[in-house]
């Protein structure tokens, strides 16, 4: 059973995401594309509000070679400016949902919550088996 607890660990390492999201968040994210199609989300650094997650239709929102993909959520795909990521490159974020209205033009703001960023640290073995691709 050891070696087993030590295959499977090491076959969870080598799946290390970047970003993940609560399971509030999966189902605003599914009544959001049920109502909108596709989505996509991009992290914004914004001053005012602080950093937060922005959702819109996917395409609404310009990315460029400022921008890297982080990875993708139930299949949207979660941008972040590549200035901000030096910041968070080692920091394991989670998308969850909260009640309150952000000042902002994010999709789920008409259903009276906002989208909101959970983070840690990841360990060092998680920084030794993570995806370094970012896009």
């Amino acid at each position: 059973m050891g070696g087993g607890n030590s295959s499977s660990r090491s076959f969870l390492m080598t799946k290390v995401k970047r970003i993940d999201a609560t399971d509030k968040a999966l189902e605003v994210i599914d009544q959001l594309r049920n109502r909108y199609g596709p989505l996509m989300f991009h992290q914004s650094g914004g001053c005012c509000d602080g950093s937060q997650p922005m959702c819109f239709e996917d395409g609404e929102f310009k990315t460029g070679e400022s921008d890297v993909l982080l990875g993708r959520i139930d299949g949207c795909p979660f941008y972040m400016s590549r200035d901000q990521f030096e910041y968070w490159k080692h920091t394991h974020l989670t998308l969850d949902v909260t009640p309150g209205r952000g000042s902002s033009f994010s999709l789920e703001i008409p259903l009276g919550i906002r989208f909101i960023i959970r983070s840690r640290l990841f360990t060092e073995e998680e920084l030794d088996h993570l995806n370094q691709e970012v896009v």
